[in-house]
């Protein structure tokens, strides 16, 4: 008999990172009388890369004879990147263990937001612990009555955590260090309790088997022969980092020109890259005021570093387009001019490679001083509004989570009119969009506003055979590097727009959202929704939809 639990979350604090111990699930099983296992048998494999595991498995002994696996997932990129996986380790918990640090709220808030919802869809009535680790960084006990506001700046108050509680029906814990009250006796008497529960649970369900198997008086029910089991499906490698790297490469649609205090190019960009990442961008491009950003460091960075020139004897202008021309930023700052296109392909990568953009620099300028003072001006262009801003933060924030910077800033833009420059026009209604986004994703898309086709020439597009909701998730994908269909039916049609703009890992997510929802689904639940197999088993085999066509047959034929 086993018990498998998950832990989510990072109960790190993001400012003292670097000096915390060992994390919560780890020491309690290092600890726990209850729990045995030498230090070599813990750890044993993590999928993923070898830097930054998506997950950690654990396996170990409890209560002496019962096997205990642990998955510990720190980073909550499984639910973007692995949807298949993260769904079927929420599904085969025993209990699940989110974790979170008192003093990451903006972290907290992320969470909160953008996971657990998916969470909530996902949990089969198995207990949740929500675990809140750390000491507030407050010299005053902060207050907990729902008026009081004096905690609610920087750190995560108990209220919220409480509020996150009643929201997953999950038992809340305050774990102020890791230490072996907090960890032993406090966090491990409330597992140990659920553990003991899941064990009972499991071995009541099993008596009652062994029961239903001697009512029979001896007759054994006939063997019928086992279906073929399905292979494991892995979801397609994502390219999100990729393709907005390119972007900066291939020079397509760039709607913003760099240049030096002698007004000679340097690098050309997108003005919706640089703003999905820094605030400063936004200010100079007039997305945001000064009075939504409402941070001082942020608006002199911007007037310290940038300018924009308008001047129509500027040297060039004349040979610009003279449709809509790109606009023309000086860049005052001499030093951070000569490692402006190191500093853009740092961003465009992601910005989490700080130690690639350091050695960069270093080679560019050789006193260490212009290089510390290049790196601190980059910090500066990062910050977000309201916090502090130091080189430790800004490199584990960055390392913990790279795919989340464009995701979830990206995911501003979508389907609003800030910077956009083509309009679809879908069933009357329109769609603000960004042709930059669309040309790295899409290659069809590129091909379209790059070539000789009305659409390159054309700000409204009409766009035919798909509906607006389905191109609206097509649209997130492209933007976000991720969707969640409603359904088999909403997942079929964006499968179709997919293969119409030959967006093939898109088709590949749609493909195993199909299937696994067949697998899981029940004979008669699939009679009462009227889905007609036959004819999915004809779309999937016009829309090349390979692995769709095999496990619908295989259905069939079971």
């Amino acid at each position: 008999m086993s018990i498998h639990i998950v832990a989510l979350g990072n109960e790190g604090d993001a400012f003292h990172q670097d000096n915390r111990p060992s994390g919560l699930i780890r020491t309690y099983l290092g600890r726990s009388p209850l729990v045995s296992g030498d230090e070599s048998s813990l750890l044993l494999n993590a999928t993923g890369t070898v830097a930054r595991p998506v997950f950690t498995e654990y396996q170990a002994s409890a209560f002496g004879n019962v096997k205990l696996v642990v998955h510990d997932c720190p980073v909550w990129d499984i639910f973007d990147s692995d949807w298949y996986t993260s769904r079927n380790l929420i599904g085969s918990a025993d209990i699940i263990v989110i974790k979170y640090n008192v003093n990451d709220k903006f972290s907290f808030h992320e969470v909160k937001d953008n996971y657990i919802p998916v969470i909530k869809r996902a949990l089969n009535s198995v207990p949740v612990i929500i675990a809140a680790v750390g000491t507030r960084q407050n010299e005053e006990l902060p207050c907990t009555c729902p008026l009081c506001t004096s905690d609610r700046g920087s750190c995560v108050s108990t209220t919220e955590g409480i509020q996150l509680a009643k929201e997953l029906g999950a038992t809340y814990l305050e774990l102020h260090s890791l230490d072996d009250f907090y960890i032993g006796k406090y966090f491990g008497g409330v597992l140990e309790y659920f553990m003991i529960q899941a064990l009972n649970q499991k071995t009541s369900e099993k008596m009652k088997k062994r029961k239903m198997s001697n009512s029979f008086h001896g007759i054994r029910p006939p063997q019928l022969e086992q279906p073929e089991k399905m292979p494991v499906l892995k979801a397609e490698a994502s390219h999100y980092n990729a393709d907005l790297n390119n972007l900066l490469f291939c020079c397509q649609c760039v709607d913003v020109v760099f240049y030096n205090p002698d007004l000679k190019e340097v690098v050309e960009a997108h003005k919706i890259v640089l703003c999905a990442v820094s605030h400063v961008f936004m200010l100079l491009f007039n997305v945001k005021s000064p009075n939504d950003i409402q941070d001082s460091s942020i608006i002199r960075t911007t007037q310290d570093l940038f300018a924009i020139n308008r001047d129509t004897a500027f040297p060039g202008a004349s040979q610009e387009s003279s449709g809509n021309p790109p606009l023309r930023v000086i860049v005052k700052d001499v030093l951070f001019c000569s490692c402006l296109s190191d500093i853009l392909r740092f961003i465009y990568s992601g910005a989490f490679q700080w130690e690639e953009l350091e050695e960069d620099i270093r080679k560019k300028l050789k006193d260490s001083g212009d290089v510390s003072n290049v790196i601190e001006k980059v910090k500066c262009i990062l910050k977000t509004p309201g916090k502090i801003n130091c080189l430790r933060n800004c490199k584990t924030y960055q390392a913990r989570k790279p795919l989340w910077f464009y995701n979830t800033s990206l995911k501003f833009f979508l389907n609003k009119p800030m910077l956009a420059d083509v309009v679809f026009e879908i069933q009357g209604t329109t769609v603000p969009a960004h042709r930059a986004i669309l040309v790295a994703r899409c290659e069809v898309m590129a091909a379209m506003f790059n070539g000789n086709y009305m659409e390159a020439k054309s700000v409204l597009i009409p766009v035919y055979g798909v509906s607006k909701e389905t191109f609206l998730s097509f649209l997130e994908y492209l933007y976000t590097d991720s969707c969640c269909p409603a359904g088999i039916f909403q997942a079929m049609c964006l499968l179709i727009c997919a293969e119409m703009y030959q967006v093939s890992r898109l088709q590949h997510i749609c493909e195993l959202f199909i299937i696994t929802q067949l697998q899981s689904m029940p004979s008669r639940e699939l009679a009462s929704m009227n889905l007609d197999i036959v004819d999915l088993l004809k779309k999937a085999k016009w829309k090349n939809a390979v692995l769709l066509k095999s496990t619908d047959g295989h259905r069939i034929c079971t």
